[in-house]
């Protein structure tokens, strides 16, 4: 209940571009092609109907709701290390000259300091984790970062349909993120900790 009330603070902050709130989570898509059958003298190419699976690719998302902005970033692999430039990227790039970022990010095991200690030294991994004011979701409550919420929409959006490789991949994802940033899309979050109270109560321990 703890880190679910944390959570739902957060989001109830004002915008203050100098602590930009931002969330982060990723998913992956099998990519699939289509089997062809090779054409021979007097009969044209035809299309197989087993699908071929040509590997999987991978997306982080980097939320900030109260901006209505995403960034995407494609990667094949899906490691500590992986996440670990996905905060240094966040951290340096796009939030340079944030005091502070403060991150909403789900509980899986590599969404952690520890990942930073894999990727760089000692002492970049130390000077990226203070960049950080981490968040995170309790396990099962996934759905409190935000950031897969907009996953959601860019699957039903972009990625419902099969993508054969990761040229085409990238590019839906590339779309759909330079469309949705143009619309400014914001999510509209209502629920509050007042609001967990009541329809999660059976959650809540019982303090006599």
């Amino acid at each position: 209940m703890a880190a679910m009330e944390g959570i739902l603070e957060v989001y109830q902050r004002s915008y203050d571009p100098l602590r930009p709130v931002v969330c982060i989570d990723e998913t992956s898509k099998q990519l699939i092609k289509e089997g062809r059958i090779p054409c021979e003298p007097g009969n044209p190419e035809k299309v197989d109907s087993v699908y071929v699976r040509n590997g999987v690719a991978n997306v982080f998302m980097i939320a900030e709701p109260l901006a209505g902005w995403r960034e995407t970033v494609v990667t094949e692999t899906r490691n500590a290390v992986d996440f670990a430039q996905i905060l240094k990227y966040t951290s340096d790039i796009l939030y340079p000259r944030a005091e502070k970022v403060v991150l909403v990010t789900g509980n899986l095991n590599i969404h952690a300091e520890a990942s930073l200690y894999k990727a760089f030294k000692p002492e970049e991994a130390r000077r990226l984790a203070e960049r950080f004011e981490w968040h995170y979701t309790p396990k099962h409550g996934g759905w409190l970062d935000m950031a897969e919420i907009e996953i959601g929409i860019m699957g039903r959006q972009a990625l419902a349909k099969p993508l054969p490789d990761m040229e085409s991949f990238q590019e839906q994802v590339r779309i759909w993120t330079i469309k949705r940033n143009a619309e400014c899309k914001k999510i509209n979050w209502q629920f509050k900790t007042t609001d967990a109270r009541i329809k999660l109560a059976k959650l809540y321990p019982i303090v006599l």
